[in-house]
């Protein structure tokens, strides 16, 4: 394990975020355009705390999702900045808590901040752990040529090269076509 568990589903969580929009998504479209669509994925993810399920917190969430793509294309330095910046916006208080199951984790903001705040709190709790350990390389955009999915690469020699299955077996049939042509 390179992270800890919370951060490593943190870093999984903003991943998942990212790839819900247009340039990212498999369907080219905005996948977080309806209040069903961030209930989908908060469920998928066990997000806890406060849900409004509202117009306006899908749009602080979509917001969110903006800033976070941008801070994981940052080199290390630019991203400390900026997650010094998301935590003192917070006001964030970091704690060890308990709930749902999960063991001993860290959370910054209260169960009842807004879900927006929760999201960029815990990500960028997840983004001091990657950038005191210098692995700001773990955090990748796909090789992929027509994907712009980022991931975090979890493999011990960090050889990961795409964001998911599909796309490195897409690739691999181009590559295997130009081959054979």
């Amino acid at each position: 394990m390179i992270f800890t568990h919370d951060t490593e589903v943190a870093l999984g969580f903003v991943a998942a975020l990212t790839e819900t929009s247009p340039e990212a998504s498999d369907s080219g479209e905005d996948e977080l355009s309806r209040p069903g669509q961030l209930v989908a994925l908060l469920d998928a993810w066990d997000y806890s705390g406060r849900r409004d399920g509202d117009e306006r917190e899908l749009a602080e969430v979509r917001d969110a999702r903006t800033r976070l793509r941008a801070i994981w294309l940052q080199d290390r330095d630019d991203a400390a900045v900026s997650v010094n910046e998301l935590l003192a916006e917070a006001r964030a208080l970091p704690r060890l808590v308990r709930h749902d199951g999960a063991d001993w984790h860290i959370h910054a903001t209260e169960a009842e901040a807004p879900l927006a705040r929760r999201i960029l709190v815990e990500a960028a709790m997840a983004l001091v752990d990657v950038i005191r350990a210098d692995q700001m390389e773990r955090l990748r955009v796909c090789d992929a040529d027509d994907c712009e999915g980022l991931y975090v690469d979890l493999s011990k020699n960090t050889s990961r090269r795409f964001c998911s299955t599909r796309c490195g077996n897409r690739m691999a049939v181009r590559a295997y076509r130009a081959r054979a042509s």
